[in-house]
């Protein structure tokens, strides 16, 4: 077949573990010899039994916009049934040719591998040849297509011998490790006839059936038989080796490869694909182990596999310090720089969430007076992603958006290599921060360390958030602290500290300034006949104008009720009448466009001195407050009031 330069979107999750390895690792050496770019979507739930943690981890399935991809594999059994019929429609929307590994899903193309008859041979093999009666069952998810087979393939061979299944013999796990431990104390505590064979759907639960065993002095095979399934690594050098079964993982992952190539090159391939397993009896059931691999390379690969795991965590420790310790976000770019590069990737992403911290709303028609709103996303990412790091070509560049549609700026790229990317959700329990994206690098799959890795970033991405979050709520109080919440402008504590240092500066200098007292004539008539919320809207609208009249660095504070203040330096008596003059100015424009049964109105005094040697600025506030008095008893406030229309 000729090289192609198509993309294929993989969703899987749990890309640490040696099923979704193998297929992958199937996947990649098809798209290799066929120049084919993949993009892995992957997640990592299921581990810390934490839903909320779950969510943020599958959320990174929401990311890929499937009509930008030639094709799409999906490693069905390896996240939940909803979650594959939700990505089922969004394929189907986009209309992309897509392949479910081992679980069918809608009219997609489906690549089985028949498990129920390897099971059966599983399952004879212990009653027919070892001449067992008492068989206990490890059970994967109640949900998982491939386990229910397996399991209604175990039930059938205990029929077909007149062996009645009993439910209280089987234990219901998830297919993780932890899963062989807790069946095996279950089965300990039980109350039935201890098993004289344990068959478990795979072998992770296996192999820590038979430690726990060996734990509570129970031997395997002497004791107890016990069998897996997928032929892991661990099981087939584990002692005893484990009889198990051998599925064709890396040829469905190839075959998966394939099938979107050649319906996308015209062909219309079988819709159904199914493999065939096999079964391997070796010493957990007392048979003979089969072709053991050698002792010297096993344990040249064990001496391998302890130094990577020991370069790693010391990397993973040393990103962790380095991190934590940044006092700022561009110190935390710059550091993050470092450890990029020691994955060996040819580019890195680095991709947030516009809204990944938290952001401030303000109410109309003044200061809210409120502390920020916590609003973050759940489901989804942002329409824009902010980007303060990228790597590529062999350098770091500056900080970019774009629209979340798009999944990633370099996407899709001109490489004379095939190109592997892996994009992976940031988050914190729920709450998305945004995704990382790396390409080219064994990192992903070669280390144990990587989930760990990830949520290095996620966690210090968090401290950040908050971080942050704490000095908008500093802000934000510091604001209630010194503005007016009615009028956004200073009120007396802010006008103090905008002003004292001024105000000292010029009584040390011996500098003119000036304190204008400004009385709202009025406010009661207001009040009394348009409600207090009239007379609130006329109180901001007095503090509007006196703020839009100070164009040369004044201070305009709201000292209470009606009363406020302006504070200026180097002011002479001309300056003062043309800051009189623009207040009026701007209160008859006020009331020309206003269309309120009333006119805004305000007495003004002032007072413009050079500040004596220890006096304070709220002395000549009350030398302007007796002039503002003077003016205030000259009027007759009702010449500015006109009658409400009736």
């Amino acid at each position: 077949m000729p090289s192609t330069n198509f993309t294929i979107a993989v969703i899987a999750s749990g890309i640490d573990e040696e099923y979704q390895q193998s297929i992958l690792r199937g996947i990649h050496r098809y798209a290799a010899q066929h120049h084919v770019n993949v993009a892995h979507f992957i997640a990592f739930g299921g581990i810390l039994a934490n839903p909320k943690y779950d969510q943020g981890e599958y959320n990174i399935f929401e990311l890929p916009n499937f009509s930008l991809f030639d094709g799409v594999i999906l490693l069905s059994n390896t996240f939940s049934g909803d979650l594959a019929e939700a990505l089922y429609d969004r394929i189907r929307a986009a209309g992309v040719p897509a392949v479910s590994i081992d679980r069918e899903l809608g009219d997609l193309y489906y690549i089985g591998i028949r498990n129920d008859d390897a099971m059966e041979q599983i399952t004879r093999h212990l009653i027919e040849k070892h001449g067992v009666k008492r068989l206990n069952y490890i059970s994967g998810p109640d949900t998982n297509t491939e386990n229910v087979a397996r399991y209604e393939a175990f039930k059938k061979v205990l029929l077909e011998h007149d062996i009645t299944p009993e439910p209280e013999r089987v234990y219901h796990g998830t297919f993780r490790a932890k899963d062989g431990r807790r069946a095996v104390e279950a089965f300990l505590q039980s109350d039935l006839p201890f098993p004289e064979a344990i068959v478990c759907a795979n072998d992770a639960m296996a192999v820590s059936a038979v430690l726990t065993l060996e734990e509570n002095g129970i031997r395997c095979p002497e004791d107890v038989l016990v069998s897996g399934f997928d032929n892991i690594y661990n099981a087939r050098n584990f002692s005893p080796a484990l009889t198990t079964v051998e599925r064709p993982l890396m040829q469905s992952g190839a075959l998966a490869c394939e099938l979107i190539i050649r319906r996308i090159s015209g062909e219309e391939p079988a819709r159904i694909q199914e493999l065939s397993a096999v079964p391997i009896f070796s010493e957990s059931c007392g048979c003979p182990a089969q072709d053991p691999e050698d002792v010297s390379v096993y344990k040249k690969r064990m001496y391998q596999l302890q130094e990577s795991i020991h370069r790693d965590i010391s990397r993973h420790d040393q990103m962790a310090c380095s991190l934590v310790e940044c006092d700022s976000f561009a110190e935390y770019i710059h550091a993050l720089q470092t450890f990029v590069l020691k994955t060996k990737c040819e580019e890195f992403y680095l991709c947030l969430n516009d809204n990944w911290h938290i952001k401030q709303i303000q109410q109309e028609g003044g200061y809210s007076g409120e502390l920020p709103v916590d609003s973050y996303t759940v489901r989804g990412y942002s329409k824009r992603i902010v980007m303060p790091l990228a790597y590529y070509d062999g350098e770091f560049h500056g900080e970019s958006s774009f629209v979340s549609e798009r999944i990633l700026p370099r996407l899709k790229t001109e490489s004379e290599r095939t190109r592997n990317l892996y994009f992976v959700p940031l988050h914190f329990r729920e709450r998305c921060l945004g995704f990382f994206a790396i390409v080219n690098s064994d990192f992903p799959m070669a280390s144990a360390l990587f989930h760990s890795w990830s949520i290095n970033i996620s966690n210090t991405l968090e401290n950040f958030r908050k971080l942050l979050c704490l000095d908008e709520i500093v802000q934000e109080l510091d604001k209630l602290y010194a503005i007016d919440s009615l009028t956004g402008i200073y009120n007396r504590n802010g006008f103090k500290r905008s002003a004292q240092t001024l105000f000292e500066e010029c009584m040390a200098q011996h500098r003119q300034v000036m304190v204008m007292f400004a009385d709202m004539d009025g406010l009661k008539h207001i009040n009394d006949n348009y409600g207090h919320k009239a007379g609130d809207h006329a109180i901001r609208s007095i503090a509007a104008v006196l703020q839009e009249s100070c164009l040369h660095g004044e201070i305009a504070c709201r000292f209470g009720g009606d009363e406020f203040f302006i504070f200026g330096a180097d002011y002479t008596e001309a300056e003062a009448e043309r800051l009189r003059a623009r207040i009026q100015k701007g209160l008859d424009i006020c009331n020309r466009n206003s269309g309120r049964p009333y006119e805004l109105s305000v007495s003004i005094g002032a007072c413009i001195t050079v500040p004596p040697k220890d006096s304070s600025i709220f002395q000549l506030i009350t030398v302007a407050d007796n002039k503002m008095y003077e003016e205030k008893k000259k009027k007759n406030p009702s010449k500015y009031l006109k009658p409400m229309n009736c």
